[in-house]
């Protein structure tokens, strides 16, 4: 079956690429591994001891005499991403068996150390490059058990499964992406979706596998959500200095308790008795005429209408002998070289500015487009490849055949987006501006849209005119009987 592609699809080559490195990310660390790791490397699970790799981490921090040491995003990765999204996917490997159970044990324990990673990142600062690479070694071993698991096995039944989260468990190396790791794991969760969508259609008609796959996705969507919420601009690390050693450091025993806060600083919410302050004020207030008996009179000399010579000293110096009138000067913004480049399976096109032609043609099936800080641009996409990340964009027009996944805009504003084919989703978050021209082979395109305006959506006509139709901006929500109805409206004016 691994084997077996439609007339119009290309199963991509080369995966051992993949092995050491769909990114440079993921090349990074497998290098680690390997420098930090012994030769040995840990078995597969077998089936009968699959079952134990479904039962929780060993999260002994986080009982409740530690539960207040641990980050907060810390005991939401336990809550949510462990023992949530990551518990029903293993649910559902479990009752498939086979080499998806074996596969999905070693899915298991790369989770474990990201969640290991995390323990020491939250609470720790960040140490030095040496020490850093080996907190990383864990987590780089799992990913490389993961995608060679993968190699293998290339002509087992459950290719497509195998290879589906062989192509995206490097999401995973988020923790070493700067500014925006979020769209790095999105990048990874794309390209294994290939795999994903072959396994949806080749195994509809078998039970478990459609909830297996979907399930995948959904772990990496949420741990996507994680990291934006968390993690926005990159990994947030802790305070405590580290001490090194490339392992998990336990729990911090008890001991003194931290030194009180300075004076000047210490709030007293308990004893704070807001309500005899206030009572205070009104008081004050209630005395009328008398109020201010306490202000003192300003004389003439204190005039500069009356008084030259303040009009003459002009404006009164800031404490410290401080010049007035200084003011820094503004910093020239910094310009960044253009950047068009296909990266192992990622185009990469960044600070393109005033570039009309730019094209990128005879792109795969399993390659992803991300655009960041283009301006008063345009760009053709030839070919039907996986996905499109539009970032930081203004005024930029984007034009592709077709796509596996979907095209999405972020941060963007007054751009512009036609699709030649098909495109099953476009997403939209944070966009100020932006025109959607669909074909009529794309009309059954889902959009996903928060936190945006002015988006319009441009349907194809008999004529070959475009009939241009606005996406709400405006909600109005009720109380019904069974919860909260949201209806789109339309402005009112007053």
């Amino acid at each position: 079956m691994g084997k077996e592609t439609d007339s119009n699809e290309v199963a991509p080559q080369g995966d051992s690429a993949s092995v050491n490195g769909v990114r440079k990310t993921t090349s990074k660390l497998s290098t680690l591994a390997s420098k930090y790791s012994s030769p040995a490397t840990t078995p597969v699970q077998s089936n009968n001891s699959f079952k134990n790799s479904t039962e929780k981490f060993d999260t002994s921090d986080t009982d409740s005499t530690n539960m207040a040491d641990l980050a907060p995003s810390l005991l939401e990765f336990d809550q949510d991403i462990v023992g949530g999204n990551l518990a029903e996917f293993l649910q559902h490997a479990q009752g498939l068996g086979g080499e998806i159970a074996e596969h999905a044990a070693l899915i298991r324990k790369a989770f474990g150390a990201q969640r290991n990673f995390l323990a020491v990142a939250t609470r720790y600062a960040k140490p030095n490059d040496a020490e850093f690479q080996k907190l990383l070694t864990d987590t780089a071993n799992a990913i490389n058990e993961i995608q060679q698991f993968r190699e293998k096995r290339r002509a087992s039944p459950v290719f497509n499964h195998l290879s589906g989260v062989s192509e995206s468990i490097p999401a995973l190396a988020w923790v070493t992406i700067a500014p925006t790791p979020a769209p790095y794991i999105k990048e990874m969760n794309d390209a294994g979706q290939f795999y994903t969508n072959r396994v949806l259609k080749d195994f509809k008609d078998k039970p478990g596998h459609a909830e297996w796959a979907r399930s995948w996705v959904a772990l990496l969507t949420n741990l996507q959500t994680h990291v934006r919420k968390h993690h926005t601009t990159g990994l947030v690390w802790g305070k405590q200095p580290y001490a090194g050693g490339g392992a998990v450091p336990p729990p911090p025993a008890g001991g003194p308790p931290p030194p009180p806060p300075p004076p000047a600083f210490d709030l007293d919410l308990d004893n704070l008795n807001v309500s005899d302050d206030r009572a205070a004020l009104f008081q004050e207030l209630n005395r009328g005429e008398n109020v201010t008996k306490g202000l003192k009179k300003v004389t003439s000399e204190m005039q500069t209408h009356k008084n030259p010579n303040l009009r003459a000293g002009g404006v009164v110096p800031e404490k410290g002998g401080a010049s007035a009138n200084h003011t820094s000067a503004p910093k020239a913004p910094t310009v960044k070289p253009p950047k068009l480049i296909l990266e192992g399976k990622k185009w990469v096109v960044e600070h393109q500015i005033g570039q009309k032609e730019l094209k990128i043609e005879n792109v795969e099936m399993n390659q992803v487009v991300y655009m960041f800080g283009c301006k008063n641009s345009t760009i053709q996409i030839k070919g039907k490849l996986n996905s499109i990340v539009v970032d930081s964009c203004i005024k930029t027009a984007v034009v592709f055949d077709s796509l596996v996944a979907s095209v999405e805009f972020v941060n963007c504003r007054d751009c512009q987006t036609q699709v030649m084919g098909t495109v099953p989703t476009i997403t939209i978050d944070k966009v100020d501006g932006l025109q959607m021209f669909l074909s009529k082979d794309s009309l059954q395109v889902e959009i996903v849209s928060a936190k945006s305006s002015a988006l319009n959506v441009m349907v194809p006509q008999a004529s070959g005119d475009y009939a241009e139709w606005p996406i709400p901006e405006q909600f109005k929500t009720t109380i019904g009987p069974k919860g909260l109805v949201t209806i789109s409206t339309e402005s009112v004016g007053v």
